[in-house]
């Protein structure tokens, strides 16, 4: 696969993060009945998990960007690897804990941040051991 290929599928992926994200807020925002306690906090656990997931498409749409740039391209993409799996299980998790799924779900979240935070530390590092 060529670079731009595979900053291709990135780009989707980002975009389809983000669109799930305006997707998720917008629920929050027009679709759930904030008035009990039970869709209070699934208003919230949707807008925090609708926020991240915005937050770290933009960072994969980023790294994708910056791919081209002088960072280690394997750094890079296990970057962007640990920002897509982290915007799936936190947000994914908080989304089904609004939607009363099974609480188990709540410890996914977690997985999910140390994915973020991975993330980030990868993206450094790309930074520092250039090609």
């Amino acid at each position: 696969m060529t670079r731009d290929a595979g900053a291709t599928g990135w780009i989707v992926a980002a975009a389809l993060s983000g669109a799930l994200s305006v997707i998720a807020g917008a629920f929050a925002a027009h679709g759930l009945d904030a008035g009990s306690e039970a869709g209070a906090r699934a208003r919230q656990l949707l807008q925090t998990g609708s926020h991240y997931e915005a937050v770290h498409a933009l960072t994969i749409l980023a790294v994708a960007a910056l791919a081209t740039a002088r960072l280690n391209a394997r750094l890079a993409v296990a970057a962007q690897a640990l920002f897509l799996a982290g915007s799936i299980l936190f947000p994914g998790a908080l989304y089904v804990l609004a939607l009363d799924g099974p609480r188990w779900f709540g410890a996914v979240a977690p997985v999910g941040g140390l994915a973020f935070i991975a993330g980030w530390l990868a993206l450094g590092a790309a930074a520092l051991g250039k090609r």
